[in-house]
């Protein structure tokens, strides 16, 4: 039987790219950084800390976030960090060692769990064990911790002659049939579990092409902390690592071009949004959708669907909001599926105070504390609609069915034992009333009436195995629960 962690499932995750979150005093002073709100380049840093993130605490709690995702924290010569030095340690620029600790206990305190990126298909020309091949060539005990294919090492001009990621040189590929290399990241992965951490983000995990590999990973992690999070960076589909052996999630990236398609639709920068490793994207009607989402559950058994980090953006991709041309209703529409939808949402930070950005590095711009620049009534929504998730079960853990697909229209239910609610959007741009089929079989009966409880103050008896009528509002989404009584 499948076992994927049970807390994920009532998480809310955010997303944070440490260097681009939060500054704070307490963190040691830095000088030629770039202006906190100037336009990111791929190698300035503006300095964000751990720190920064532990006095923000609070904001995250108020907007109702109880896990947080971060991209890499260890020792880096990068700002995003995926060029690895030392796995061992948190990067002094973001406070250290003390400051990660004192992270972990600040969101465990909180009941927030925590949850890092392991970069373990490369590492970077600073990691100790390649430095070392660098300065030695073929005498380097450390030869076989990676792939080379000729000595001197072409490591800053010219064409590696060594496996790189993207054939990248600052990206050096680990040779994981090495049995040292394997077991120096299995230990890496142990180590930081023992400190507490609450799971792993895997950083391109479909290029190490061995499902042993994986297997192990998940029996070390898992003998430690058997409720540790495993989710996985796979782009598409995703079956082979998601049978209960290798991870318990991905980043649901199947799930963002759907909401993409449908919620931004025709609104949508076509070019940008096939930009991103999810391409294609296409505006899709209710109909194709429905077809996308059913297909997507499909694949994978009911604890894994639970288990999922949905997203629609992320530090990889632009920002949803900028994918829909500024279409501020698109991005509510979208982060209402996120709160209703079986799996776990996840929020990129920023997102909720209407950040926008283009392609990395676009996309990794620094917060904005000032709240006069903050989308405020957006904020709130995003807040209203964790709220409701939180509030009922059912969107957290129950069965999801759709009861209606088709041009703007779509409407799914979320039942959980005697608990009913009705999810509907309207993706057009005219108000409509709706007809939504309540089957019998889905405990839906004649003396029931289903109350509006999100953006909705309607009352719909179920007539003839329907609600009549149902009005949603244009570019706008309700939620529905079924009480006895008409």
């Amino acid at each position: 039987m499948i076992h994927t962690p049970d807390w994920v499932q009532d998480a809310v995750f955010y997303q944070i790219f440490p260097d681009r979150f939060a500054r704070s005093l307490k963190a040691a002073p830095l000088i030629n950084l770039e202006a906190w709100d100037a336009r990111p380049t791929n190698h300035g840093f503006k300095g964000g800390d751990l720190w920064g993130v532990i006095e923000h605490l609070d904001y995250l709690q108020d907007l109702g976030v109880t896990a947080i995702y971060f991209t890499p924290i260890f020792q880096s010569a990068a700002n995003h960090r995926y060029h690895t030095h030392d796995y061992y340690q948190v990067d002094p620029i973001l406070g250290g060692d003390a400051a990660f600790s004192a992270l972990l206990k600040a969101c465990h305190k909180r009941k927030m769990r925590v949850v890092i990126d392991g970069v373990f298909n490369h590492a970077s020309r600073g990691f100790y064990q390649f430095n070392h091949i660098l300065e030695n060539d073929s005498h380097s005990p450390y030869v076989d911790w990676f792939h080379i294919k000729g000595y001197p090492l072409h490591a800053y001009s010219g064409k590696p002659n060594y496996e790189a990621w993207w054939n990248i040189p600052a990206l050096p590929k680990f040779n994981t049939a090495n049995p040292a290399v394997r077991e120096f990241i299995f230990e890496v992965a142990e180590y930081w579990i023992e400190q507490g951490v609450d799971g792993w983000r895997l950083d391109v995990p479909g290029e190490i092409d061995d499902d042993s590999f994986w297997q192990e990973f998940r029996r070390r992690v898992k003998a430690i902390n058997k409720d540790a999070y495993i989710v996985g960076e796979i782009w598409h589909e995703a079956q082979r690592w998601l049978k209960g052996d290798q991870f318990d999630g991905v980043m649901n990236y199947q799930f963002t071009k759907a909401a993409i398609g449908f919620f931004a639709g025709k609104h949508m920068d076509g070019g940008l949004a096939n930009d991103m490793g999810y391409s294609p994207v296409s505006p899709m009607d209710g109909g194709d959708f429905g077809r996308a989402i059913l297909r997507n559950l499909s694949l994978y058994d009911s604890p894994i669907n639970q288990a999922q980090l949905n997203l629609l953006d992320s530090h990889d991709t632009a920002r949803f909001l900028t994918i829909a041309r500024g279409d501020v209703n698109a991005l509510k529409l979208a982060t209402l599926l996120q709160m209703t939808y079986p799996g776990a949402p996840s929020i990129y930070y920023g997102d909720e105070i209407g950040m926008t950005g283009g392609k990395d590095p676009d996309c990794r711009r620094g917060f904005s504390w000032n709240e006069s620049t903050w989308d405020k009534n957006l904020r709130q929504y995003f807040k209203d609609a964790i709220a409701l998730r939180k509030t009922h079960p059912a969107l957290r853990r129950g069965a999801i069915g759709f009861l209606l697909a088709e041009g703007d229209q779509v409407a799914f239910v979320r039942k959980l034992d005697e608990a009913i609610l009705i999810v509907a959007f309207n993706a057009g741009a005219s108000d409509m009333e709706v007809d939504i089929s309540a089957p019998a079989s889905l405990g839906i009966t004649e003396d029931m009436t289903a109350l509006g409880i999100f953006n909705s103050l309607g009352a719909y008896p179920v007539t003839n195995g329907q609600l009549t009528g149902v009005k949603v509002p244009a570019r706008s989404g309700i939620v529905l629960e079924m009480t006895r009584g008409k």
